[in-house]
């Protein structure tokens, strides 16, 4: 394993950790922390995809219902973490199970639309895996999954007393991640994943961008995201107009 790889296992383990002591009041029922249940997959997602420098890093904001919650992978729609990818482990439960949102792992049958068009457009630009990742990685702001019974809850909607020490684990995660890989660029998944990356990397030697977030909640996004999100990354300089 490369050393940027073990790195990354490394910084990984111990915002696991730190997060693991963290306690949320209601609304908040269930609190889901996949870098522990989904760890074997998540763990050979860092091994086989975190080895050397990149250019990029996209930051998403944290897992979703049917993508990182059940597979251990940023935005991991089952079929490209597992056809795609190549990547395919045992996943475990959390020690309590949200019951409107259970663990399924890579049996679960839902779809994270969000994963399904962040994995899509790059599978469509630069065909494998193996492309992609020579120059890019795909990481999570947040690790937690929060939940109000069967409604998702992100970050940026908890109280400030809560969010402080959340925010200053992800924090410390991201430089370490940023400082292993040696971006040129971090583009956040969505503007408030632009604004924590900003905030965390400040004073390093990045350069800072976004794109739309791929959510169906935004009607931007359903009218055609790939398209959008290219468009952005060329505007910025991420992408070359004839990046293939």
């Amino acid at each position: 394993m490369s050393d940027t790889a073990q790195h990354l296992i490394d910084a990984a383990r111990r915002l696991s950790a730190k997060v693991d002591a963290l306690v949320f009041a209601p609304p908040v029922s269930h609190v889901y922390n996949p870098l522990d249940y989904a760890w074997a997959p998540g763990a050979l997602y860092l091994q086989r995809f975190g080895q050397g420098k990149k250019k990029v890093i996209f930051v998403g904001m944290n897992p979703g219902p049917f993508g990182m919650v059940q597979t251990g992978v940023p935005f991991g729609e089952i079929a490209a973490v597992r056809d795609w990818m190549g990547i395919e482990a045992a996943v475990t439960k959390p020690a309590v199970e949200n019951p409107k949102r259970p663990i399924e792992g890579f049996a679960c049958p839902r779809s994270e639309v969000s994963g399904r068009r962040l994995w899509g457009l790059f599978a469509e630009r630069f065909g494998s895996a193996e492309a992609f990742f020579a120059d890019h990685f795909v990481a999570n702001y947040c690790p937690l999954a929060f939940f109000d019974n069967g409604r998702n809850l992100t970050p940026d909607k908890l109280p400030a007393a809560e969010q402080g020490p959340l925010l200053a684990a992800c924090d410390a995660h991201l430089r370490r991640v940023a400082e292993a890989l040696e971006p040129d660029w971090v583009v956040g998944v969505g503007a408030w994943a632009e604004q924590r990356a900003r905030e965390a990397l400040g004073g390093m030697p990045v350069k800072f961008g976004r794109v739309l977030h791929p959510s169906p909640a935004s009607p931007a996004a359903n009218r055609g995201w790939s398209e959008a999100a290219t468009k952005q990354l060329v505007a910025l300089g991420v992408w070359d107009q004839g990046d293939v």
